[in-house]
């Protein structure tokens, strides 16, 4: 068609395509740039948690004595390289009390012993070590990016940025320091250059392949799982297809597979400074009912031994780092010996097989969950919507395989941030949606930016406290510890938001405190207080009790149920203003009334 004269220039197609490179190109700039400013605000203010006293320790230790005893449980790569910039900036550290020989877990004294050399500077070295995790979560959402944009089209690679960078789980932890949002982003990049390689399987893609699992082995070992999961893909990959890829194809792929382990192998023992690779088999001194070979002592910890000592296996190099192979077994061990959960305000010596389903269900937002069940309606609807079976079952595949191994241990329950890893993977699946409108469901296509905006909306509107998020179906993070324990309600995070609150409130004193969370003293943030309050009824005066401590198995601070708290620190602190008649009455309902008790 010949353009009227006057008319403005039509774009050629390629100019087309470069705009929308460029459209494409700035909207993913601007959610990666909003995603990491929140999480370096979210770790500026909060306190130091549970995990990240432990991992700095650890960390420290890894680089100023060389040695990776500490912290065995978790791979040290996210941790070395949260301390980097804390070594640089000078630290303090009293190793005089430290141990590490198995099964004991010295990394959460030798945290407490840092901060108590560091004073109030740790604080700021906390956060330091939180800003060096950042590019792991930046890492994560540029590949949903990425591959959602390669399976589904722009659009898509957009929703799964958005899904990434918005999720309250992933902003929550992706601003602390431990191995679940690294071991979420770099399990994404290992499984997108594995399936680069599947789509044109030749050595440099296997090579990437191998480089970018063994990155991902280094965050957590629930990646150790990918060992045996990824012969299995691509066997169904390449195998039923019309045309049979001839023998010799099978063994030049299958000769690039094995390099490409050979390679995570050589850096997961590189990760480790090659510490003890290569001990034989039967050197260990294993304390699992796994690799001992003996029956689980519930809730003792067992002796060491060795079911293989005896065997002609105990001469095997094991071709991994000596304390990559004893943080499995002390994993292991801590299923096997059981503590005791909390779900929906019920005790468990235990766990529930369900526990993380439930989880995900109180603690991803509803928009979300809107999302993926559109992605699943067009998958069932509408054939146009999907990739290839075998392109899906790439992302279908690591999902189902890690919640299914997590949920099977249930010796405890606690965190759920374990089944992190297989957040991306549903992202990027769920990312289809985008693809409605071009397929004419637009219905579908309304909805979907409606769940996403809904999403988004519900994940901000509780920031800077996204550790405690909870969705509006147990009406929100304020109702949340009557749903979960640990690091999903309260892990020390708002020791911070504390000590604001009571600069601002100076009336409130004396102030009695009870945290959850004993490696840090408050008084270090500068919180004076005058012990924790009685637990068998309630005294006048003010109060802050973390919701972990009132909802603790044994219950002595429960009766703060009956009060409605004046203010609260985030959603893990709850501050209480007790006058004399609530405290006679309590005591009274208690039954430990006595006249001298309360003045």
């Amino acid at each position: 068609m010949v353009p009227r004269p006057g008319s403005p220039p039509q774009s050629t197609p390629s100019q087309v395509r470069r705009k929308r490179r460029a459209t494409i190109l700035a909207a993913a700039i601007l959610l990666l740039t909003i995603h990491a400013t929140l999480l370096a605000w979210e770790a500026l203010r909060q306190g130091p948690a549970w995990d990240e006293v432990g991992h700095v320790a650890a960390g420290l230790s890894h680089w100023m004595r060389g040695e990776f005893g500490s912290y065995r449980v978790n791979p040290p790569l996210a941790r070395m390289v949260a301390v980097l910039p804390v070594l640089a900036a000078g630290v303090q550290m009293d190793w005089t009390r430290f141990g590490n020989a198995p099964p004991s877990r010295m990394e959460f004294s030798a945290g407490r012993d840092l901060a108590l050399a560091n004073g109030p500077r740790s604080f700021w070295l906390f956060t330091l070590a939180r800003w060096a995790c950042i590019p792991f979560s930046l890492v994560g959402g540029l590949v949903c990016l990425v591959w959602a944009r390669k399976l589904y089209g722009d659009a898509a690679g957009l929703v799964a940025l958005a899904l990434w960078c918005f999720s309250p789980s992933l902003l929550g932890f992706g601003g602390l320091v431990g191995p679940d949002v690294a071991a979420a982003a770099l399990g994404t990049v290992a499984g997108y250059a594995f399936w680069c390689w599947l789509k044109t399987p030749h050595w440099m893609r296997a090579v990437l392949a191998g480089v970018a699992l063994g990155l991902a082995e280094l965050t957590k070992m629930t990646w150790i799982v990918l060992f045996f999961l990824w012969p299995v893909l691509w066997l169904l990959y390449r195998g039923p297809r019309p045309n049979r890829q001839p023998l010799a194809e099978w063994r030049r792929q299958g000769r690039q597979l094995f390099v490409a382990f050979l390679l995570a192998l050589c850096l997961i023992n590189l990760g480790y400074g090659c510490e003890d690779s290569f001990q034989p088999l039967g050197e260990y001194r294993f304390f699992s009912g796994l690799l001992t070979g003996r029956p689980p002592a519930e809730g003792l910890v067992p002796r060491p031994g060795n079911r293989f000592a005896d065997t002609w296996l105990a001469a095997l190099p094991v071709p991994l780092p000596g304390n990559y192979v004893l943080g499995i077994d002390v994993q292991r061990s801590e299923f096997d010996r059981k503590m005791w959960s909390y779900l929906r305000g019920e005790w468990r010596f235990g766990g529930w097989w369900y526990y993380y389903l439930y989880g995900m269900a109180v603690k991803e937002p509803l928009g979300t969950w809107g999302v993926v069940l559109l992605a699943v309606s067009l998958t069932v609807g509408c054939r146009g919507c999907s990739a290839s079976w075998r392109d899906e079952l790439l992302l279908v595949a690591p999902a189902v395989v890690v919640l299914v191994l997590v949920s099977a241990h249930t010796g405890f329950n606690h965190h759920l941030r374990y089944v992190f890893p297989m957040y991306p993977f549903a992202f990027i699946w769920s990312s289809k949606i985008a693809l409605a409108s071009k397929f004419r469901c637009f219905k579908t296509a309304a909805a979907g930016k409606l769940a996403l905006g809904w999403a988004i909306a519900s994940s901000l509107w509780v920031f800077p406290h996204n550790q405690s998020y909870f969705n509006e179906l147990v009406g929100g993070p304020a109702n949340g510890h009557y749903h979960m324990h640990a690091s999903n309600t309260d892990w020390g995070q708002d020791l911070l938001y504390l000590k604001r609150w009571l600069d601002e409130h100076p009336e409130a004193r004396p102030l009695s405190l009870a945290l959850w969370m004993p490696l840090i003293d408050p008084a270090l943030a500068g919180i004076d207080h005058v012990g924790p309050p009685p637990q068998d009824a309630p005294r006048p005066g003010w109060h802050a009790i973390s919701v972990n401590e009132i909802h603790a198995d044994g219950g002595g601070y429960l009766y703060f149920l009956q009060l409605r708290p004046v203010a609260s620190a985030g959603y893990s602190i709850l501050i209480y203003h007790v006058t004399l008649e609530e405290a006679r009455r309590l005591r009274r309902q208690l039954g430990v009334f006595r006249p001298s008790d309360v003045p």
